[in-house]
């Protein structure tokens, strides 16, 4: 028999940025939050070795410490954590019905931060070169590419704004495309065709990485696809800009999706289900940073406080 448990105030899914911060918030507002640390527990930032754009630290943290300073954080205003994945919901009304496997969670109000998971390669040691010269964000990453040359994968906007980003810091930048031209906007494309640092392979894959988890990236090997001809190429990184994909399986046909599969969210983090919220990269397609997605935590929890108070009694 499924185990019911009492009906919690709040319940937030995902242990990242977005939703650590959404704790630290609502245990400090007393709404004894729940959070369900779901599949990758500390989001992607566990995979990173170091970020340097955090506010806060001046030298730079590494990832897991990052998250596991949050972590620490919100277990002490009082959040109370279950670890693992939800694996169905029922969204209809209030109260909100989740189940861990057989237990059923209930909630007043529920905030939403599962994240979004980059698109890879395929290539049998992309994770085990994740963050040690593999990366899907330059934004992130780029300053440690200082003087050096990055190879990036793509051809649509993401992937030429991270090749602009990477020639303030590389020396070379080549873009890797599996088509003969760009998706990418007009505009873009031709401010990218005008970058003396950056070079193409058109109609190109990368067909494996070059490099070991102790040294680091030091090369791919590419294909080109009409000619089948090998090429390795020596590069000190590789940025991988093919795309994220939202974690929202879960809330298909019972939230708002827009029309790339994030959650839909108007006025701050408001779904279309009033109780229900949602932060961080789950409805940010745009920026996808630790930073912006704590912000958003931050005001999830906020709103889920009002929320609880404008319905209480």
């Amino acid at each position: 028999m499924p185990e019911t448990a009492s009906i919690h105030d709040t319940i937030i899914l995902g242990s990242g940025p977005a939703g650590l911060t959404a704790a630290i918030y609502a245990a400090r507002s007393s709404c004894c939050p729940l959070l369900i640390a779901g599949g990758q527990p500390g989001g992607q930032l566990t995979t990173t070795t170091k970020v340097d754009n955090f506010p806060g630290f001046a030298e730079g943290v590494d990832g897991p410490e990052l998250m596991q300073q949050m972590d620490a954080q919100a277990r002490r205003f009082g959040t109370k954590f279950v670890d693992g994945e939800v694996t169905r919901v029922e969204l209809g009304k209030a109260p909100f019905k989740l189940w861990l496997d057989d237990r059923l969670l209930e909630c007043r109000t529920l905030i939403i931060a599962t994240g979004a998971s980059p698109r890879m390669l395929g290539l049998p040691n992309e994770w085990e070169l994740y963050g040690r010269g593999v990366s899907v964000c330059a934004t992130c990453d780029g300053f440690f590419y200082r003087d050096k040359h990055v190879v990036v994968v793509g051809g649509g906007d993401t992937a030429m704004e991270e090749a602009s980003f990477l020639t303030r810091f590389a020396s070379k930048v080549t873009v890797v495309h599996r088509r003969d031209s760009l998706r990418a906007s007009a505009a873009l494309e031709q401010r990218i065709r005008e970058n003396e640092k950056i070079d193409f392979r058109w109609e190109t894959v990368v067909n494996d990485i070059l490099g070991d988890s102790q040294k680091g990236v030091h090369g791919v090997r590419l294909r080109h696809l009409t000619s089948g001809k090998k090429e390795d190429l020596p590069c000190d990184g590789l940025f991988i800009a093919i795309g994220h994909s939202p974690n929202t399986t879960l809330f298909k046909n019972q939230l708002d999706l827009d029309e790339d599969g994030y959650l839909a969210t108007r006025n701050g983090t408001e779904t279309s289900t009033p109780g229900i919220f949602a932060a961080g990269d789950v409805q940010d397609p745009h920026f996808r940073q630790a930073i912006t997605a704590a912000g958003t935590g931050c005001m999830a929890a906020l709103q889920a406080e009002r929320y609880l108070e404008s319905h209480s009694g």
